[in-house]
């Protein structure tokens, strides 16, 4: 057979504090101070806890978001790496040539806006000895005005001055490429600067 369960009696006497010599129960008051006490210790210790969570989620979101910017920076700088190559053959390889092919074209479009505007003055085209077959391939054989080709040595190719009376205007292809050669340089030394502050 089986044991018979044996359970404390917990329903003694409720004076068993005054019995015990402690004195009589706390009056209404203190007790309410005391509730006071417990439950505003019990609200500051859940605002700190509070607070204290907000501020490790910030931490952690400040960090997680720092993390992510070196990551774009990082993917970003990688790319790049791969494009530029690619960007500086076009700059040093294709883009003369484009701007050489450009070059009789925008001659003869600078030259129709200056003839319309002093159409009784001869037109003097000072070109670079290496642009002179292409810029007289594309000008007309009569052009119906006073029209002058000279070589000057000291112009590098794609450099082109045309001269009407007292206007003279510069196309400078050689130039340009200097400058769009110095904008890659440019944005790919501030791409490594960017990377190399987030990292």
């Amino acid at each position: 057979m089986g044991r018979t369960l044996v359970l404390e009696d917990f329903g003694g006497p409720l004076d068993a504090l005054t019995a015990a010599g402690r004195g009589a129960a706390l009056p209404e008051e203190q007790r309410l101070a005391a509730f006071e006490d417990g439950y505003q210790a019990g609200w500051d210790d859940a605002a700190r806890a509070l607070s204290e969570s907000h501020q490790k989620l910030s931490a952690d979101l400040a960090q997680n978001l720092g993390d992510l910017a070196f990551t774009f920076h990082e993917a970003r700088a990688h790319v790049l790496k791969g494009v530029e190559p690619l960007l500086r053959q076009m700059v040093s390889r294709i883009l003369p040539d484009v701007a050489r092919h450009a070059l009789p074209g925008l001659v003869v479009e600078m030259l129709d806006d200056m003839v319309k505007t002093s159409a009784s003055a001869p037109v003097i085209l000072k070109v670079s000895p290496e642009s002179r077959a292409e810029i007289e391939a594309v000008l007309p054989t009569k052009p119906g005005f006073p029209l002058e080709v000279r070589e000057e040595p000291t112009l590098a190719e794609g450099q082109v001055f045309i001269r009407t009376g007292e206007v003279e205007q510069a196309v400078d292809l050689t130039a340009a490429l200097t400058e769009i050669e110095a904008a890659v340089d440019d944005f790919f030394n501030l791409n490594d600067e960017r990377l190399q502050a987030h990292g």
